[in-house]
């Protein structure tokens, strides 16, 4: 779906807002200040969120990422930052998309590989904060989680690995050098991470290990770590995940931490194609 230029819409910030509550639902009242001393700025915020986010009623192709997806990269990526104040809004929006608080914290423990299980506390309070009456933003489903997961094409996708068995982080060259120094510590750190990739052989999940690296990439990236990325690409690919899928995943994380983090996340890309 293509967008209409800037010529061929009505920049007031006037109409930009009706346009941004149409697609949304809502909008944060700081947006406001923005929309009126900056009305194109806002406007072209608009345009870009809603295609990264499918705002504006777009609905998404075999080929791009579904709107829950996005959800699980987005979530643990705004609470990673802390962000307390617009994370409970998105947990809200999961919530109408069908996706239950055991989606969402798979998603954040994959996310929590690369930013730390602490972050995992974040994604928890702003399911809190989505289930309270006090917060003000988005419309809550009646009766908050909902009560069964609605399926969403991902649950489906990256549980094989094409070119052999599962590969462990114990396995690593950095990791197998740590064994050398403490061992118990490699077991412990190792159990942890292949249990939030899903490659400790545990089929009763809902994301797959490829899904799982689309959000260690999206992560990585918001950590300026190009090779670390570049290698957890190539793990997508190896599980599945298409260019399109890898470079969506990136982009959800757009919002919160810039073009910088996209750009990084292309060398990244460019640098796993290498051979």
């Amino acid at each position: 779906m293509t967008t209409s230029s800037s010529n061929e819409q009505n920049l007031s910030p006037e109409a930009i807002l009706a346009r941004a509550t149409a697609a949304r639902g809502d909008i944060f009242p700081e947006w406001k200040p923005i929309a009126y001393a900056l009305p194109k700025t806002y406007h072209l915020i608009n345009e870009t969120g809603s295609y990264l986010h499918q705002y504006h009623g777009q609905s998404a192709s075999a080929e791009q990422l579904s709107g829950p997806m996005r959800e699980l990269i987005a979530i643990p990526a705004l609470c990673a930052k802390g962000d307390m104040r617009h994370a409970p809004n998105h947990v809200r929006r999961a919530y109408r998309m069908g996706l239950t608080n055991s989606a969402l914290l798979e998603g954040a423990e994959a996310f929590a590989t690369v930013s730390g299980w602490s972050s995992m506390t974040f994604v928890s309070l702003a399911i809190l904060e989505a289930n309270s009456a006090d917060y003000p933003f988005g419309k809550l489903p009646p009766g908050g989680e909902p009560k069964e997961l609605t399926p969403f094409a991902e649950m489906s996708l990256g549980r094989t690995r094409q070119s052999g068995s599962q590969a462990s982080f114990a396995d690593t060259p950095e990791w197998q050098y740590a064994a050398r120094i403490d061992a118990e510590l490699v077991r412990r750190a190792a159990a942890f991470v292949d249990h939030c990739m899903a490659t400790d052989g545990d089929k009763d999940t809902i994301l797959g290990t490829g899904p799982r690296e689309l959000i260690v990439v999206a992560a990585l990236c918001t950590r300026g770590e190009i090779e670390l990325a570049a290698e957890h690409i190539r793990s997508a690919y190896d599980y599945g995940m298409t260019r399109r899928n890898v470079l969506e995943a990136i982009c959800c994380v757009l919002p919160m931490n810039g073009m910088a983090t996209g750009t990084l996340g292309l060398r990244a890309m460019q640098r796993a194609d290498q051979p």
